[in-house]
C-alpha cells in the first residue's frame, strides 16, 4: 500500500475514534438540557392560544421541577437513545468530513484560512445533518411524550410507528431535513470557524523547563502548561458553541415545531423551515424564534468545549500510541 494512503486511512481512522469518543462524552453528560429546550420550543406561548397549566413550563428550572414532578426524574433522559446510537458516528462523520472539506476549501493558500474553517464546518454540518435527521424525528417525537417514563414507548416502536404511518420521505422519518441542515449547517460553520481560526491566534501557554543545581542552570527549552493549556481550549471551545447557538437557533425551533406534535391533530400547521419561522414570529412575536436558548447555551456551551477538547486529547493519544 503506497505510504501516502496508509497514512490517510491512519489519520481518517483517527479522526473517527477522535469524534466518536467526544460526541459519546458530549451527550451523555449534556442530553437533559436538550430535551429541556426541545419542550420549551414545542410549547407555544400563552398569545398564541396556549394555556398555562402544570405543564406550561416557565423557564429551564421550572421545566426541570415539574418535569421530575409528573414524568419522574429519569424523564430527563427521554429519547436518550437516538442520540447515544447516532453520536458515535454522527461526531465521527462530522470531524472527518470537516478535515476532508478543509483540503478542498484552500483555494490556492498554503495553510488554512477563517474561511476555510467555515466553509469546511458548513459542509461538514450539512453532511451530518443528512445522516442523522431521521434519529432527530424519533427523538423529539419521544422528547414531546409527557407520560411517565413507563408509559413512554420505546425507540423501536416509535420509529415503526412513524415509518407505519409516513413512511421513510419527508412527511415522514425525514420529516423536516431541511430545518436540520440549515441547523447544523450554520451551527457548525460558526462552531468550526470561531474556534480554529481564535486558536491559531491565543497563543499557547509555555512554561519554562530548567533543570538546576548549585553550579548552573541547564535549560531544556519550552513546554505546554497541561491546565492553562487545557483552560485555554476550553474556553474558546465555549465560546464556538456559545455563539453558534446564538446564530442557528431559529432554525432549531422550526425544527422541533415541523417534527414535533402538530397543535391540531390531523393538521399540518408547520409544514416548511421559513414558513415555520414566519408562523411562529407572527402569532408569537420574533422572540420566540429564540424559544430554547438558554438551556441550548447551557448545553452546547460546555458541551461545544467537551467535544473539541475531548477530540484534541483523544486524536493526540491516537497519534502517539499509533506511531
Amino acid at each position: 500500500m503506497p505510504s501516502d494512503v496508509k497514512e490517510f486511512l491512519r489519520q481518517a481512522a483517527m479522526q473517527v475514534g477522535a469524534g466518536g469518543s467526544a460526541g459519546f462524552v458530549e451527550v451523555c453528560i449534556m442530553h437533559p438540557l436538550d430535551l429541556v429546550k426541545t419542550r420549551l420550543q414545542l410549547q407555544a406561548s400563552p398569545t398564541a392560544g396556549a394555556t398555562k397549566s402544570t405543564a406550561y413550563y416557565n423557564g429551564v428550572f421550572d421545566c426541570i421541577r415539574k418535569m421530575a414532578k409528573s414524568e419522574g426524574v429519569f424523564s430527563l433522559y427521554k429519547g436518550i437513545l437516538p442520540p447515544v446510537l447516532v453520536e458515535t458516528p454522527k461526531r465521527a462523520v462530522k470531524f472527518l468530513t470537516f478535515e476532508q472539506y478543509k483540503r478542498f476549501f484552500m483555494f490556492g493558500s498554503d495553510k488554512p484560512t477563517p474561511l476555510t474553517f467555515s466553509l469546511a464546518g458548513l459542509g461538514a454540518g450539512v453532511t451530518e445533518a443528512i445522516l442523522v435527521n431521521p434519529f432527530e424525528m424519533v427523538k423529539v417525537t419521544l422528547q414531546a411524550n409527557k407520560n411517565k417514563m413507563v408509559q413512554v414507548p420505546s425507540t423501536w416502536a416509535v420509529t415503526k410507528q412513524i415509518i407505519n404511518e409516513s413512511g421513510f420521505g419527508l412527511n415522514g422519518l425525514n420529516r423536516g431535513l431541511t430545518a436540520t441542515i440549515g441547523r447544523n449547517g450554520v451551527f457548525n460553520m460558526i462552531y468550526f470557524g470561531f474556534y480554529h481560526s481564535v486558536k491559531g491566534i491565543v497563543p499557547e501557554y509555555k512554561v519554562q523547563r530548567m533543570i538546576a543545581n548549585v553550579v548552573t542552570r541547564v535549560w531544556l527549552g519550552r513546554t505546554l502548561d497541561p491546565v492553562k493549556e487545557f483552560l485555554r481550549k476550553v474556553g474558546i471551545g465555549f465560546v464556538s458553541g456559545t455563539l453558534g447557538s446564538i446564530v442557528n437557533i431559529p432554525f432549531d425551533v422550526a425544527k422541533s415545531r415541523i417534527q414535533g406534535p402538530q397543535p391540531i391533530p390531523g393538521q399540518v400547521k408547520y409544514r416548511t423551515t421559513f414558513g415555520s419561522m414566519m408562523i411562529v414570529a407572527r402569532e408569537e412575536g420574533f422572540a420566540a424564534l429564540y424559544k430554547g436558548l438558554t438551556p441550548k447555551v447551557m448545553r452546547l456551551g460546555p458541551g461545544g468545549a467537551i467535544m473539541l477538547v475531548v477530540y484534541d486529547y483523544v486524536y493526540a493519544f491516537l497519534d502517539d500510541y499509533f506511531k
